[in-house]
């Protein structure tokens, strides 16, 4: 019998992550982990003007400012937002590297990487 070749996902990394690259994509998915902090990270990043005032962010959601506010700093020490105070408001901005990095975890590459082939081959039992 012959074998048949059966095209295979591909590959979503060159290659496996560091210790320290784990670690840093592991805080960042528990902070996007929370649909509250999902819903804030996708707000601040379609807002126009690339920031978002967070007197812009909390009419949307049913919950204390306090609660709101400790959901930015758990995005902020993550390292994917950033916020500058002006006067009495503080405005938020995605920070493009750090969610291209998790973005880029879940991108399947477009080019075969050496080694790893593009099609599966699948032997009869």
């Amino acid at each position: 019998m012959a074998a048949t070749t059966t095209p295979c996902c591909a590959p979503i990394a060159r290659e496996p992550l560091s210790e320290t690259d784990a670690a840093d994509l592991a805080v960042m998915l528990k902070a996007v982990a929370d649909p509250v902090r999902l819903r804030l990270l996708s707000m601040i990043g379609s807002h126009a003007g690339g920031e978002a005032c967070v007197c812009d962010l909390t009419d949307a959601f049913d919950l204390t400012a306090p609660t709101i506010s400790h959901h930015l700093k758990v995005l902020r020490t993550a390292g994917l937002i950033d916020g500058e105070r002006r006067g009495t408001w503080v405005y938020y901005r995605i920070i493009p590297e750090a969610v291209n990095k998790l973005g880029a975890l879940f991108a399947p590459l477009t080019e075969s990487s050496p080694g790893r082939p593009g099609d599966l081959e699948l032997l009869p039992v």
